[in-house]
């Protein structure tokens, strides 16, 4: 029989992958941007208007009256503050349920307006309440 040699073939194993991909082995380029000096270009003269006006979409700018008087809106905010902390009660004297819509309280706030008397406009489609 043949001599067998002592020396072992060595058998190469893989690395399990750790699910990353090798990354590229080029050089990043750190880019340099120019800071703007503060010279523009300047862009070619503007279209000269001609007599048409545009119609306005927004709100007149007329020095109109106003629709709700500025203690009116008071009472609004006050309902809405008691609102947003939890304290608001409908019905009369506050012994109903708790309100628990936006538009709830800025009604009730409303209706406190009505009934002292400030500027308010009337209700739309609603019956009145009898005094």
């Amino acid at each position: 029989m043949a001599a067998r040699s002592t020396a072992r073939k060595r058998t190469t194993t893989r690395k399990k992958s750790t699910g990353r991909k090798k990354t590229s082995t080029r050089k990043k380029t750190t880019s340099t941007r120019k800071k703007a000096t503060g010279t523009r270009k300047k862009t070619s003269a503007r279209k000269k208007t001609t007599g048409a006006r545009k119609k306005s979409t927004g709100r007149k700018k007329s020095a109109s009256k106003r629709k709700y008087s500025r203690g009116a809106s008071e009472n609004v905010r006050e309902e809405m503050h008691e609102f947003k902390r939890g304290k608001l009660r409908s019905g009369p004297g506050g012994k109903g349920g708790k309100v628990k819509s936006r538009k709830q309280a800025i009604a009730i706030g409303l209706s406190e307006a009505r009934a002292s008397g400030k500027k308010v406009p009337s209700r739309k489609g609603s019956r009145k309440k009898k005094s």
